[in-house]
């Protein structure tokens, strides 16, 4: 048994106090506890302590202290069960404290995991546009379930879907002239494929886009390209000049009838 000698409020935080301790040796620190826990256990002055009302009081004033860092971490945003075990463990919290704080969180629905997947997959598509395979992925990262992500996902409907794929099309086709129709659509698929859409979605999008170059765009197109390497293949030698630069121009996705006509007469097409 220990009696408590005395308690003082710590410097470098005034919300925390150390209790100090006489167990037949002298006065010894003991521990240290948050006002909570100082008044929740009726610490004071002559209060005697066994020891396990030692280690119930020090684990309590865990729970507490991982609670609240817990309540901080949350008052920027949502998080996942798993994202919040993740920040208590970065903090060096012991297993079964973390366990208690994520139980307590659960009861009080400060935590939950199936509301948080429906909202970042809500702000997600909302905000970011991204398609539901890489919502998925992100949703794993964070812990959460199976069922709950595609119980989340399933909010996502096809309509949905295809608007925000459809935004993205828009802005690639705005930003991407002076390549091939074949590059074009190629690119296109790539990226609609990265945001997270599905191969079914994302040909139903290059089905319904007029994303090809007519013959004077693709000529163009084809110009521009043309001019990026001329003079490093064009060293008066047209056999291999000719040979490079069909291979260049056959690998931006141009056709061989089209290059074979540049290359024979390319006073006929657009120059910059």
């Amino acid at each position: 048994m220990a009696f408590i000698t005395k308690i003082t409020s710590q410097q470098k935080n005034a919300e925390r106090y150390k209790v100090y301790l006489d167990a037949g040796k002298g006065e010894e620190f003991g521990f240290g506890v948050d006002e909570h826990t100082l008044i929740k256990y009726g610490l004071a002055k002559g209060k005697e302590l066994s020891d396990l009302d030692v280690a119930e009081i020090c684990s309590g004033d865990q729970v507490r202290k991982a609670y609240n860092s817990a309540l901080n971490f949350l008052s920027y945003r949502m998080r996942s069960g798993a994202e919040i075990r993740e920040h208590l463990e970065k903090k060096e919290f012991a297993a079964e404290v973390i366990q208690e704080v994520l139980h307590q969180l659960e009861h009080s629905d400060l935590v939950n995991d199936h509301q948080f997947a429906d909202a970042y997959t809500r702000t997600q598509w909302q905000t970011s546009g991204k398609g539901p395979d890489v919502i998925r992925q992100e949703l794993i990262k964070k812990g959460i379930a199976p069922l709950d992500i595609e119980q989340a996902l399933s909010l996502y409907a096809h309509e949905e879907q295809r608007d925000a794929a459809m935004v993205h099309a828009e802005k690639f086709l705005k930003k991407n002239h002076g390549v091939s129709s074949f590059q074009v659509r190629k690119k296109l698929e790539q990226l609609l494929v990265r945001k997270g859409f599905s191969f079914n979605l994302t040909s139903e999008i290059l089905q319904s886009l007029e994303y090809g170059n007519d013959q004077e765009q693709e000529k163009e197109a084809l110009v521009r390209q043309a001019n990026k390497v001329i003079s490093k293949y064009n060293k008066g030698n047209d056999l291999k000049y000719r040979q490079k630069m069909k291979q260049y121009l056959y690998r931006k996705g141009f056709s061989i009838e089209l290059i074979e006509e540049y290359l024979n007469s390319p006073e006929d097409f657009i120059h910059e």
